[in-house]
């Protein structure tokens, strides 16, 4: 590839690092001499790009840095398309609103030919399950577990057997056609996961969860890896 090319494979590659990254590595990666990568940081760092870090140390791209839409590849602006005509599709009104903002934000920072790609890709999701129908519970999850407030849910089993929960959600997984929650269940006291369409009520508390969020995903997918290799109970509700 060409210098240009490099300098935004370089970029790409410290975008993906969240921990400084040795001048080594980052060669490795990009399959270059470590002198020519101190030498292509140099020339980033002095084009402006917020490179903290120095030689022998690591390197790390400050956070709220943003490449401009025209560095993305053919391959990467389809599944950005892609990704968000799904999210479309789906019965989370909010979220569907902000992929198509986010699209629309990308394609007026674009040069012409961008945008005319970002709007021909010809790639579009097929809902499998018919007509959208919007979820609102969807927003209140994602809010609660932005903000690590309880939820208190009154909910109903597979056998349609009423509950009154208060949970911590920890992930919201979107299926063709359902949504599932894996949260912590304070009247189990463990992990459950409660299928949307089965809340009859939702309300977000002003408790806050007894763990982090992070924690609490740790744990939740170390349970999950389990599971997986040994076989574990139902976890609905």
């Amino acid at each position: 590839m060409d210098k240009t090319e490099r300098l935004f494979a370089v970029m790409d590659a410290l975008r993906r690092h969240r921990m400084p990254v040795t001048a080594a590595a980052l060669a490795e990666e990009q399959g270059v001499s470590v002198r020519t990568l101190y030498r292509d940081v140099q020339t980033l760092i002095g084009l402006g790009a917020p490179i903290d870090g120095e030689a022998g140390v690591g390197y790390m791209l400050k956070p709220g840095f943003f490449l401009p839409p025209l560095m993305f590849t053919p391959e990467e602006l389809e599944a950005l398309v892609l990704g968000a005509r799904w999210v479309g599709a789906q019965p989370d009104d909010g979220l569907g609103a902000a992929a198509q903002n986010a699209l629309a934000k990308i394609a007026t920072a674009s040069p012409e030919d961008l945008r005319d790609r970002i709007n021909d890709t010809g790639l579009w999701p097929v809902a499998v399950w018919g007509e959208k129908k919007p979820m609102p519970v969807l927003a209140q999850v994602r809010q609660a577990m932005r903000t690590e407030k309880a939820l208190r849910i009154s909910y109903e089993d597979e056998g349609g057997n009423p509950s009154e929960r208060t949970i911590w959600p920890v992930q919201l997984a979107y299926y063709e056609g359902k949504q599932t929650i894996a949260a912590w269940c304070c009247l189990r006291t463990a992990f459950r996961n409660f299928r949307t369409d089965r809340i009859i009520e939702l309300t977000i508390t002003e408790e806050r969860y007894g763990k982090r969020r992070a924690v609490l995903e740790r744990e939740w997918r170390d349970g999950w890896q389990y599971d997986r290799r040994y076989g574990g109970g139902d976890l609905l509700g």
